[in-house]
């Protein structure tokens, strides 16, 4: 196995990897990008519909993942693909497998970019058979858009989201029959625009309050039994589906390295510098939230790379230690021991928790410097919402949406004009609604 040393190790060529690499390159920093597929650009490679970018210069997916892809490449950052990153060998040393073999890299920092993916049919606990016909939205366009597969003659797309129309837009452009859109939600979580569209002019139906119960059919899909509100039961004859939208990071490398992991995003633990519980180690893009918009990911990793390149000048070893931070006994004993999300290998911030029905925030620490807008989630839909924020009881700040109805499933904006109140010394900064 060979070992090499490098800047900045950055693992995913999504839009979150792809502009950190791009903007950390442009100052003549050696970084190089992992990914393990054989081509850059992560998800929007194949998502063919219109929206990336930015309007009005809108484009498809593949061509944004090929512009960002350019834009690194340019720039001086090696792009290497067909390359996993196994696990971490040291604090910032990681275990790498690719066509060329085993490999040891060293960078004096490391920015996680492994993005999200959706859950399938059996972590969703769906029961019934295991016939051919099941997707999820990522298998589906892969196989549409990339390798040019045919599917089946009728699909029902289990969920309501924008994900889950691009997914009926791909079955259309399979040649497929959309049945039906599916959600156990009481109403559309996607864009009124976007249902009604459904509903008019493609005649899909978009049924609310509605949760698929079992899968029918042995060898190929036959059709998904659906259980309505009222408890009525019907079965939608079909030969595919699709489960859609239920994202969780793809976290395993940060789990595996032991990083504090924030319990509402399932992702790393970050402060607004999107700097994790180990230092030199950055986390940016779906894997802080999943999932968000391909511009919001190459907006964090345009920001992440402030923070990279300060960690850079503030002065670490080749070999990726700090010589000004205190040693971390995890790291010289085991890089893989558990952390300890209150101990004193925070670099900066307390914790910042948000109250129901708010499910998540990222970042999910701070501090009185932070300038990065925080990310919320909901878990109900909430009409003009006032979002408190305090510290030990003391307000730091209210923001009122008088023009604004949060609902699941669609990202809620807070301002970091408040941070510079915020004590360090004090408790957790807690996020409320009214």
């Amino acid at each position: 196995m060979t070992s090499r040393q490098v800047d900045v190790l950055v693992v995913g060529a999504g839009p979150a990897g792809l502009a950190t690499a791009a903007r950390l390159a442009r100052t003549g920093v050696r970084v190089e990008v992992l990914e393990r597929e054989q081509s850059p650009g992560g998800v929007p490679r194949h998502c063919a519909h219109r929206g990336f970018g930015t309007w009005p210069h809108a484009l498809t997916g593949p061509a944004h993942a090929r512009l960002l892809a350019a834009s690194a490449e340019r720039a001086g950052a090696d792009v290497r693909t067909g390359v996993t990153a196994l696990d971490w060998a040291g604090p910032r040393t990681l275990t790498t497998v690719g066509p060329q073999g085993a490999e040891t890299l060293t960078a004096r920092a490391v920015v996680l970019a492994t993005g999200a993916r959706e859950r399938p049919r059996a972590a969703r606990l769906v029961p019934g058979t295991r016939p051919a016909g099941v997707y999820t939205t990522g298998e589906l366009q892969q196989a549409v858009h990339l390798y040019g597969q045919r599917i089946g003659t009728r699909a029902v797309i289990v969920g309501a989201k924008s994900v889950s129309h691009a997914a009926a837009d791909t079955v259309r452009a399979a040649g497929a029959e959309v049945v039906a859109l599916v959600t156990e939600l009481p109403r559309a979580p996607a864009a009124p625009a976007r249902t009604l569209t459904a509903r008019l002019r493609h005649r899909t139906p978009v049924l609310t309050g509605t949760t698929v119960t079992e899968l029918l059919g042995r060898g190929r899909l036959s059709g998904v039994r659906v259980r309505h509100r009222d408890g009525r039961t019907t079965t939608l004859r079909c030969d595919t589906v699709v489960f859609t939208g239920d994202f969780v990071p793809d976290h395993e490398l940060a789990r595996r390295g032991a990083l504090t992991l924030d319990p509402g995003t399932r992702g790393p633990a970050v402060d607004g510098a999107l700097r994790t519980s180990r230092p030199g180690v950055f986390a940016v893009g779906s894997v802080l939230h999943a999932v968000e918009s391909a511009a919001t990911a190459a907006r964090e990793g345009a920001y992440v790379a402030t923070a990279v390149r300060d960690w850079l000048t503030d002065g670490t070893e080749p070999d990726g230690t700090d010589p000004k931070a205190p040693a971390d006994p995890r790291d010289a004993a085991d890089p893989t021991a558990p952390a300890d999300p209150t101990d004193r290998y925070w670099p900066t911030g307390v914790p910042l928790v948000v109250g129901p029905p708010l499910l998540r925030i990222a970042p999910n620490r701070v501090a009185p410097v932070d300038r990065l807008p925080y990310l919320l989630r909901t878990a109900v839909p909430l009409t003009r919402p006032v979002l408190h924020v305090t510290q030990d009881g003391r307000p730091l700040h209210r923001e009122r949406f008088p023009l604004t109805t949060a609902v699941p499933h669609r990202p809620l904006t807070l301002t970091a004009c408040w941070t510079h109140r915020v004590d360090p010394g004090g408790g957790p900064v807690h996020v409320t609604v009214t």
